[in-house]
């Protein structure tokens, strides 16, 4: 379990009431059929938010869909693009301690109150790193959400550990004070 993860685990008691196992019992009893139904029911039930309750719901999910195995599934035939991974999410983790990493199948939420960065290994040579800075023009660099539609108001292509420069720190800093 990577650090942030697993301080989001460690603070669920005081933050939900609950620890992660006490969720997972409560969770154990019911058959969602979507991931999204699981996680409402834990917002709307339990007044859990949703970072927490999609935490919760994504780790109390069988064995292989643990956070690890969601993240190195994706990097599985693209290893050369885990070392990006970890250069972003140390970056990231240095914005403070309300920042919550959710893997899923294909990409890795990071959210705040809201989800600001979202990380997906898209080729075997390119990460695309999608940024919520609503009202931002975008540049050759700072594109367009492209294939993250709205989830994401931009993206930038990463191909390197050199292509996280201090501008783009500066952009994911950005996403992070607007998702307050």
């Amino acid at each position: 379990m990577d650090k942030a993860l697993q301080t989001m685990v460690n603070n669920m008691p005081e933050k939900t009431g609950k620890s992660l196992d006490q969720w997972k019992s409560i969770l154990k009893g019911k058959a969602f059929v979507k991931h999204s139904e699981g996680v409402n029911f834990l917002k709307k039930e339990h007044g859990v938010t949703h970072g927490f309750a999609n935490t919760i719901v994504t780790l109390s999910k069988d064995e292989q869909h643990t956070g690890d195995n969601l993240v190195s599934n994706q990097y599985k035939g693209k290893e050369a693009l885990f070392p990006i991974y970890e250069k972003l999410l140390s970056a990231i983790n240095n914005f403070g301690d309300d920042v919550t990493v959710t893997p899923k199948k294909t990409s890795v939420s990071v959210i705040r109150k809201r989800q600001f960065v979202l990380i997906k290994p898209a080729t075997k040579t390119r990460i695309d790193l999608g940024l919520k800075l609503p009202g931002k023009p975008t540049t050759d660099r700072l594109g367009n959400s492209g294939p993250f539609g709205t989830m994401c108001t931009h993206r930038v292509q990463i191909t390197s550990k050199n292509d996280i420069d201090q501008e783009l720190i500066d952009w994911m800093r950005e996403a992070y004070v607007k998702s307050e």
